[in-house]
């Protein structure tokens, strides 16, 4: 089946450190062809109330006026593993319609521990970049519904075959995100079907990787 639309359920806007705006977001990703965005913008206990109003104002106001679907997201970023569970409980009582982890990425200094919090926590549902997560961790995250993440972004695809190998051992879901910050971040489908084979998915396999793993993934919420 060819691939005509996407899901991208990890961006981020101006309210954490993205270049534009949620009306920008949406509307690019509605022309792109996109079934939904989600603005999954960084949070810690310090900002995540303030982000979660923000962006549900938007979505709120701009949603009737789209034909794509606005997601209330964030990305629990290098919190404490222990913090992990409080700060996704609280993010869902404000509203969040994901969670998403700031998984620990080979490409920056991200706790040990905060794989294992995020796919053990049931309010978690996307751990992203999870770079070298272990058989064990993504047997939990399959055990409780935790999706990893596939990523376009540079520094944290480095990982990316890595995660597809060891998602596939442990029986895992995988979707794919662009971790997007500004404009030229966007992936078109074309894009995303040679990241997502450049990763490793097989050619049967892009379907459910790019538009029905997400798909549960919002059905979840």
């Amino acid at each position: 089946m060819r691939i005509k639309s996407l899901y991208d359920l990890h961006t981020h806007s101006i309210f954490s450190d993205g270049e534009l705006l949620p009306s920008e977001i949406a509307r690019r990703a509605e022309a792109l062809g996109y079934e939904a965005v989600a603005i999954a913008d960084h949070v810690d206990p310090s900002n995540m109330e303030w982000v979660l109003a923000k962006i549900t104002k938007a979505r709120d106001q701009l949603q009737r006026y789209l034909n794509i679907r606005m997601v209330v997201a964030v990305e629990l970023t290098h919190l404490p593993p222990k913090l992990i569970a409080k700060c996704a409980k609280q993010a869902k009582s404000l509203g969040a319609e994901l969670v998403l982890v700031h998984g620990e990425t080979i490409a920056e200094p991200v706790a040990r521990g905060t794989n294992q919090a995020a796919v053990s926590c049931e309010c978690v549902n996307i751990l992203a970049h999870p770079g070298l997560i272990t058989v064990e961790e993504a047997e939990k995250a399959a055990d409780n519904g935790v999706f990893l993440e596939i990523s376009a972004r540079n520094g944290h695809s480095l990982a990316n075959g890595y995660v597809v190998r060891v998602a596939d051992e442990a029986g895992a879901k995988l979707l794919l995100n662009s971790d997007m910050h500004r404009p030229n971040d966007f992936l078109t489908v074309e894009y995303a079907v040679k990241v997502a084979l450049g990763a490793g998915v097989p050619r049967e396999r892009l379907e459910e990787v790019l538009l029905q793993n997400p798909r549960k993934c919002l059905e979840s919420y």
